[in-house]
């Protein structure tokens, strides 16, 4: 029975039944991010390979874009990532009660429960802000000193000075769209606590509150600060 269930796991996480994942294959399984934000305002991707820190951004940006608690744990155990649309698109409209609604209607053995739910997604994301944050700042530094270095560098072509410039605005662009998802989250999980005090009053809410509010701290003093790369900036009030 042990042997059957190790096939059947191993048969899942690789794929159709021996068709190995191509996101297990490939290291740059959240490349993708660039393109989607860069597209999305109307700009070309950038053609060059990631460097280490770069991959590192889109791996710890995933997490913070990815709407909270959106997929059961076993996809997120065996990496079942989903390609998800750039805050710039126009299809995407954000709404702050989506969330809450979800951890209201789905089963769950108590109220307290909701609360741990929605206790753990804030401690979370308080939890992914520092490393996030440190691995936007060496890579935003090492731009300025690629965009420094472009008027020195001896027969540049076009080709790979439009690559430099479009990895730069990609980078920028994704903290963009973290700081975005993380000011969209603070307005998700207020919403979500005040129904679930409403609905069923509870001494963790207090808890929840602090969480809340600390998330909300850091989110309006990040330490990195960035300024629309395009020109484009998105409003996440709704």
């Amino acid at each position: 029975m042990l042997l059957g269930a190790g096939l059947l796991l191993g048969a899942c996480s690789g794929g159709d039944f021996g068709r190995t994942r191509e996101d297990f294959r490939n290291d740059d399984m959240h490349r993708w991010m660039g393109a989607e934000a860069t597209g999305s305002v109307g700009l070309r991707a950038s053609q060059f390979q990631l460097t280490d820190d770069e991959r590192q951004l889109r791996d710890r940006a995933y997490p913070l874009i990815e709407p909270p608690h959106s997929r059961p744990a076993w996809k997120a155990v065996f990496g079942d990532y989903q390609v998800i649309a750039s805050p710039w698109r126009q299809r995407v409209v954000f709404d702050r009660t989506a969330y809450g609604r979800a951890l209201i209607d789905e089963p769950h053995r108590s109220d307290a429960s909701r609360y741990s739910q929605l206790i753990d997604d804030a401690r979370d994301d308080i939890t992914r802000f520092d490393p996030f944050y440190s691995t936007a700042a060496r890579v935003l530094e090492l731009d300025r000193k690629r965009n420094a270095s472009l008027a020195h560098v001896s027969q540049l072509s076009p080709r790979e000075r439009a690559d430099a410039v479009a990895r730069m605005e990609e980078n920028a662009l994704i903290v963009q769209w973290v700081q975005q998802c993380q000011e969209r989250r603070v307005s998700s999980y207020r919403w979500a606590l005040e129904r679930l005090v409403v609905q069923g009053p509870n001494s963790m809410a207090a808890e929840a509150d602090r969480l809340i509010n600390e998330l909300a701290s850091l989110r309006a003093n990040p330490p990195v600060m960035i300024q629309p790369a395009t020109g484009y900036a998105v409003s996440s009030r709704g």
